[in-house]
């Protein structure tokens, strides 16, 4: 993800900003809000700040040499077909032969590839996955000059949270 730009940081800064509710989900930070804009409270006063990050990594299987060089092969031929379809709006000739043979030598291209790459991890990395980064606690924020007034709105907001300290 890019660094934010001046634009950006000053469009994402609060003035003096204070921690109004803390919170376990993102919905729920998410419905303290939303609740707040319901009762007509300046909401673009209040951010929505995800601490404590942790990574994140679901397994999704078991990589073989098999699956390794389908999915090269495959991707490969997706490539090598747009490859071909785009050669095929420049070129003459006989255009079906042309797609063919570019989505054939990439299916090969990825199948080597990706075979190529397996090999090098040697056995240390044979399983598939996929990684997020998430926060653990959602905090909300409001600038200093409407967190009593935010305090009292959210206070009647069933299980909401106005104070984190308590």
């Amino acid at each position: 993800m890019p660094a934010p730009t001046p634009d950006h940081a000053n469009a994402m800064a609060l003035e003096f900003p204070q921690s109004l509710a803390v919170y376990d989900k993102y919905a729920d930070a998410q419905r303290a809000v939303d609740f707040l804009s319901d009762e007509e409270f300046p909401v673009q006063n209040c951010m929505i700040v995800g601490t404590d990050l942790k990574q994140m990594e679901r397994i999704t299987g078991r990589l073989t040499t098999g699956k390794v060089a389908l999915a090269g092969a495959l991707s490969g031929a997706w490539l090598g077909l747009f490859v071909g379809l785009i050669f095929s709006l420049f070129g003459d000739g006989n255009i079906l032969a042309m797609i063919v043979s570019t989505a054939l030598m990439g299916a090969v291209f990825g199948l080597v590839w990706s075979l190529v790459g397996f090999a090098g991890t040697r056995g240390r990395r044979d399983f598939s996955s996929v990684s997020a980064v998430v926060a653990t606690k959602y905090e909300v924020l409001v600038e200093h000059k409407h967190l009593q007034t935010a305090q009292e709105i959210l206070a009647r907001l069933p299980g909401a949270l106005p104070n984190p300290f308590e």
